[in-house]
């Protein structure tokens, strides 16, 4: 098994061509590519995962609604949200999807942690919670026995147009951020340094190298 990580830091980038680029990725990688994780931000977006039910959109608004090939129920992304998209060839590794999911809830509550925020998973929702709010939502897909798609940190952005869906299908569910939980300035690098670290920690690599050119390659 590869024991290094490519780590990509892409900034804000627009939804539906790192999409397809993940898609991509996924569809054309082999024995001899080494899993990577991107992080980045997007623009406003509602997404709709592969089940998703319409009457979970209460009101998107000028915000559009993208449907999507990963697990779960309508979210949003914005700036201010850091996201990580896991591209792991599962089978390679010799785990289960449940111990992928577990190593990524455990990565974020080690992150939260480092901030004096108290979070939790919960087995029968997805995604990391503080209280009964959440700050972190999970939706992965499998291809070819390798994941996609990832995981969303609220840091520092407008939850406000998380009110106008029913996060993850759940209606009246709570969204919170760290920033809020802290009460004080969180720098986005930081928390991106920090996620990637406990990412690599938690899936067991030996090591990582960070790229910054770009997903155009997948494209």
């Amino acid at each position: 098994m590869h024991k290094t990580l490519v780590v990509r830091q892409l900034g804000c980038v627009a939804y539906e061509p790192t999409w397809h680029a993940m898609q991509n990725f996924t569809q054309t990688r082999d024995a001899a590519n080494a899993d990577e994780i991107w992080l980045l931000e997007h623009p406003q977006i509602y997404t709709q995962g592969q089940a998703g039910k319409a009457e979970h959109i209460l009101a998107a608004g000028d915000i559009p609604v993208v449907q999507v090939d990963r697990g779960g129920q309508v979210t949003y992304h914005g700036p201010g949200q850091l996201i990580a998209y896991v591209l792991v060839d599962v089978r390679r590794r010799g785990q289960g999807v449940r111990d992928l999911v577990n190593s990524i809830e455990n990565s974020l509550i080690d992150v939260l942690g480092r901030y004096s925020v108290t979070a939790q998973a919960r087995a029968d929702a997805p995604g990391v919670y503080v209280a009964n709010k959440k700050i972190a939502s999970l939706g992965l897909r499998i291809r070819r026995g390798c994941s996609f798609h990832g995981l969303a940190l609220n840091v520092a952005m407008d939850l406000q147009p998380f009110q106008r869906i029913n996060p993850c299908g759940y209606a009246g569910l709570q969204m919170t951020q760290l920033c809020d939980e802290t009460q004080q300035t969180v720098k986005m690098s930081d928390v991106s340094n920090l996620l990637c670290d406990a990412l690599v920690s938690h899936l067991k690599y030996d090591n990582y190298v960070t790229l910054t050119d770009g997903i155009e390659c997948y494209e």
